[in-house]
């Protein structure tokens, strides 16, 4: 047990930088690591995490943050509990310590696709936040943001860009309005126009974040290149394949330049080049760049990662418009394996891709596609 502690201190103290001081050469060496921190995970007794110290809530959170970014959400909510029950007994309920943690959890179970539990646990964060640090402070208008997110991602888009609106006033009032953080909130609100099919104003919206960031940051930062980023998405949602084309090109030198070829954040330039080279009809070109985001992911994240998982849709939609509907049946049964396993079978990506299945003409002939068939068109049970 000595051991097991001694080692689970070392590697949460080795790992504990805030996330706004984090680089890449972090999260490369987070993942160089995972295999000793899910070797100490496995040895760690229940009772030493049941303690509830200060100490060992800071270990947990910093684990649980961990596995957050890198995708493993199981453990992440089992860590942040770990740190929760330590931060409530230690600290009590509205410590910044156990706010910080509770808004964790919900991005958690955002990230998973559960946007009405998440909510919760934001609302829950929100009201700790407000009462402890007041309505302007950055940790607050930071949850006030990410409700914000999980509001776009229901369509309720009237309500995110409400909320949005809320946090840009409290961050230009308390940052300016060249922080990048109140540029990440200007990201958002484009995001939502860019969803509502504003395509025009979602453009001037981008492009005001744009020269704030290039402006504050540079031109080749990851915030900057994040917009340029999603500015290509847009061009691709317009139609407009070439200049979608050029500005991902854009977004991808600068990506691999200041992050590398492995980086998720690259990998996620080339899936969408892939996305418009699949537009354009360039099948062959769209399996190719779709095959090295694969590699990449599946080396970056593994083979059950959301981000993995959705170019294995991706690449199954190929081989449906391509007419090789055996293949496309194939890649479809491993996407909707995964997604099941690691966002659940309520997820929209989940049910996607249970759309995309039985939606060939040769799913429901086979037991795999019949019994997806049937689950989809089953009605759902009550929730209570």
């Amino acid at each position: 047990m000595e051991k097991a502690t001694k080692a689970f201190e070392i590697i949460a103290s080795g790992l504990s930088k805030p996330d706004d001081e984090r680089s890449t050469a972090d999260w490369v060496f987070e993942q160089q690591v995972m295999p000793h921190i899910n070797a100490v995970m496995q040895h760690i007794p229940s009772q030493y995490l049941a303690l509830g110290t200060t100490k060992i809530g800071d270990e947990a959170f910093t684990l649980g943050n961990i596995f957050r970014r890198h995708g493993r959400y199981k453990q992440a909510v089992e860590l942040y509990e770990r740190a929760l029950a330590g931060y409530e007994k230690a600290l009590g309920i509205d410590h910044p310590h156990t706010l910080s943690t509770v808004n964790c959890m919900a991005s958690v179970f955002d990230n998973l696709g559960q946007y009405e539990k998440a909510l919760e646990w934001y609302e829950r964060a929100l009201a700790g936040r407000e009462k402890a640090l007041g309505v302007d402070h950055p940790a607050t208008l930071t949850t006030v943001h990410n409700m914000a997110v999980v509001f776009d991602k229901q369509g309720q888009y009237e309500k995110a860009l409400e909320w949005y609106e809320r946090v840009l006033v409290g961050k230009e009032k308390a940052l300016g309005i060249g922080h990048p953080h109140t540029l990440t909130t200007i990201q958002g609100m484009a995001l939502v126009f860019d969803s509502q099919g504003q395509y025009e104003k979602a453009l001037e919206w981008y492009q005001r974040a744009l020269a704030g960031s290039e402006k504050a940051l540079g031109i080749d930062h990851p915030h900057t290149l994040s917009i340029v980023h999603c500015m290509a998405s847009v061009f691709d949602n317009q139609g407009q394949y070439e200049k979608a084309l050029e500005w991902y090109q854009r977004a991808l030198a600068g990506r691999e330049m200041a992050l590398g070829i492995d980086h998720p954040h690259t990998l996620n330039t080339v899936h969408n080049m892939a996305i418009v080279f699949d537009s354009q009809g360039q099948y062959e070109k769209a399996l190719e760049w779709y095959g090295r985001a694969l590699a990449g992911y599946e080396k970056a994240l593994g083979i059950d990662h959301p981000y993995t998982l959705s170019t294995v849709h991706c690449m199954a939609s190929v081989f449906d418009n391509q007419g090789q509907y055996e293949k496309a049946l194939e890649w479809y049964e491993r996407a909707l394996a995964g997604r099941e396993k690691t966002l659940g079978v309520d997820h929209p990506h989940t049910q996607n891709t249970l759309r995309g299945l039985i939606g060939l003409p040769n799913a429901r002939g086979k037991p795999n596609g019949l019994r997806a068939y049937r689950r989809a068109r089953a009605p759902k049970s009550p929730r209570n």
